[in-house]
C-alpha cells in the first residue's frame, strides 16, 4: 500500500512543471551539494559543517525546490481552474462538444491549466476515454480541484446527465472554497 502512493521522482518533476530528466536532478543535487559542502567547509574550517553543506545542498535544498515549485504550479491551477470549467459549462450551453471546449481551453487558459489541458485531448487523441484522461489530470495535477473534475467527469460518462450543470456547480464550490 505504502509503495502504491509514493511519487516517482519523475512524477515530483512533471508536478513541480519542470521539464528535467532524473539524471538532470541529479546532477544538480550533486553540484549544489558539492557547492554547499566546500562553501561550508572553507568558510568554517570544520569538515563536520562542510559534511553538513553536502548531505543539505545535495537532500535539502533539490527536494524543498522541487516542493516550492509543485506548491505554486498547484497554487496558480487552483486559481485558473474554475475559469476553465466556466468555459466548458458556456461551451456545452452554446451546443459544443465537450472535447471542442477542452481545445478552448488547452489554447486560451492561463498556465497551469493550458498544459495540462493539452495534455487530456494528446491523451484522447491515443485513445484515452476523457474519465481516464481526467483521472491522469490528478496524478499531474495532486490536488482537490483536480480529483472532483475527474470525479465529476467519471460519473457523468457512466450515468449520463447534465454536464455543464455538475461542471457549473463544481467550478462554483471550488471559488468558495478558495474564499475560505
Amino acid at each position: 500500500e505504502n509503495a502504491r502512493n509514493k511519487v516517482s521522482l519523475e512524477q515530483r518533476i512533471a508536478q513541480a512543471g519542470l521539464s528535467w530528466t532524473p539524471k538532470k536532478y541529479y546532477v544538480i543535487s550533486a553540484t549544489i551539494a558539492t557547492v554547499m559542502g566546500v562553501v561550508l567547509w572553507i568558510v568554517s574550517g570544520s569538515w563536520i559543517l562542510g559534511f553538513a553543506g553536502l548531505f543539505i545542498g545535495g537532500f535539502g535544498m533539490p527536494a524543498w525546490f522541487l516542493k516550492r515549485c509543485k506548491d505554486r504550479r498547484l497554487k496558480a491551477f487552483g486559481i485558473e481552474f474554475p475559469n476553465a470549467l466556466d468555459v466548458v459549462v458556456r461551451g456545452i450551453k452554446a451546443g459544443l462538444p465537450v472535447n471542442d471546449c477542452l481545445r478552448i481551453i488547452a489554447s486560451e487558459a492561463q498556465e497551469p491549466v493550458k498544459t495540462e489541458f493539452r495534455l487530456m485531448i494528446e491523451a484522447q487523441a491515443l485513445g484515452l476515454p476523457l474519465a481516464e484522461a481526467a483521472i491522469k489530470l490528478y496524478e499531474r495535477m495532486p490536488c482537490a480541484e483536480a480529483n472532483f473534475f475527474g470525479i465529476v467527469i467519471a460519473i457523468q460518462q457512466k450515468t449520463g446527465g447534465n454536464l455543464s450543470e455538475a461542471l457549473g456547480n463544481l467550478s462554483r464550490v471550488l471559488r468558495e472554497r478558495r474564499k475560505m
